[in-house]
């Protein structure tokens, strides 16, 4: 799970301190439309995944002017085209596993530009299912060590159905079942701890090593896949070592 931890800690803070503040919230903002529409309701108290991506945006300090547009895009009250989240499965420099989660309103295009960035960077697109039985799907939440201890947050986490808690950089990761999400999150306010971020995130089953060499071209792709504006999230079974963390 630490191998988990440290990219999730990695990929929370690249996005709250991103200088692209724009792009970082417009692809908050598809994810916002989505949870409205999949979730049937633009309540955030009664749609549990609208609710939880809203703390992703305001942890990049999102305007609330932006989310109160994205939520009325996902209900209907605004026009725009229909987002849909399809996600591409390929392999990295060595064979390392990717996912690419994408939301996007042209799947033809972003099908195409996706597979483009796999070819042209040393690795390949494959078929729904070649990567994804390596990975499960798990409830990550993030929250700043400041005056806060394990032994002060174990049992409260434990009891409400996480199953691990780490400490890396400032910042408290904890993970359990996907379906414990909004338990722990409770549990945690209940308490007077506001979460940084909190997500239903792809964990490896297991982890890859790679050469230092294809490991750093793999991590160039990540983040070629991350950049790109319909890209919602990446995961990968790509084992970081501490000289690797170094360059990310």
């Amino acid at each position: 799970m630490s191998g988990h931890s440290k990219w999730a800690t990695i990929k929370h803070k690249k996005a709250a301190n991103d200088s692209k503040k724009g792009k970082v919230w417009s692809k908050i903002a598809k994810e916002i439309a989505i949870a409205v529409r999949e979730g049937g309701s633009s309540d955030p108290v009664q749609n549990s995944r609208l609710r939880m991506t809203i703390m992703k945006a305001k942890g990049t300090n999102m305007p609330n002017d932006n989310i109160d547009r994205a939520i009325k895009r996902g209900s209907g009250d605004m026009d725009g085209a229909i987002i849909e989240e399809i996600s591409y499965e390929g392999y990295g420099p060595g064979g390392v596993a990717i996912i690419v989660d994408t939301t996007t309103d042209n799947k033809n295009r972003t099908a195409a530009e996706i597979r483009a960035l796999f070819s042209k960077n040393g690795g390949s697109m494959g078929e729904v299912g070649c990567v994804g039985w390596q990975f499960k799907k798990r409830a990550i939440i993030m929250i700043s060590e400041d005056t806060h201890t394990e032994e002060s947050l174990m049992d409260m986490v434990l009891d409400a159905g996480a199953d691990d808690l780490e400490l890396d950089d400032g910042i408290f990761t904890i993970s359990g079942p996907m379906e414990v999400l909004s338990l722990v999150v409770d549990a945690l306010k209940a308490n007077g701890i506001e979460p940084q971020n909190a997500e239903i995130a792809r964990v490896p089953d297991n982890t890859m090593a790679l050469s230092h060499d294809d490991a750093k071209k793999s991590l160039r792709l990540i983040g070629l896949f991350e950049d790109h504006d319909d890209v919602a999230d990446v995961a990968t079974n790509l084992e970081l070592t501490d000289d690797l963390m170094a360059e990310a």
